[in-house]
């Protein structure tokens, strides 16, 4: 696996964990539809909480959040449409990012509620 995907992946696994820190209840991870992986489907108080992980070896060309393109947002917002039918669900939504930059051997993490909205 490419050094980049590992990353990725360490990145995910950190996520989860501070989420789950943070009273999140993890729900699916990886999860795909059509063209659109979801990171993280995770649930706090009544909130169905989607999460794009972006994880960086440096924050040299930009901070990791600033990786969230429109076009990634418009398949995030997709495939939770989908997943709210499939799971028959009736809760709020929030769109969070989390955002992993890595110095030497520490990894800063950015947890950014409400990170963008839909419409």
């Amino acid at each position: 696996m490419a050094e980049h995907n590992d990353l990725g992946k360490l990145g995910e696994e950190i996520s989860v964990d501070y989420l789950q820190k943070n009273g999140y209840q993890i729900l699916e991870t990886n999860w795909i539809f059509q063209k659109a992986e979801v990171d993280i489907f995770a649930k706090k108080d009544n909130t169905l909480v989607v999460v794009e992980v972006k994880t960086r070896s440096s924050v040299d060309f930009g901070l990791p959040q600033d990786f969230v393109k429109p076009s990634k947002i418009k398949l995030l917002v997709k495939a939770t449409n989908e997943y709210i039918i499939q799971k028959n669900l009736d809760c709020e939504i929030r769109f969070d990012i989390i955002a992993i930059s890595k110095e030497g051997k520490i990894f800063n993490i950015e947890h950014i509620t409400d990170a963008f909205y839909y419409f």
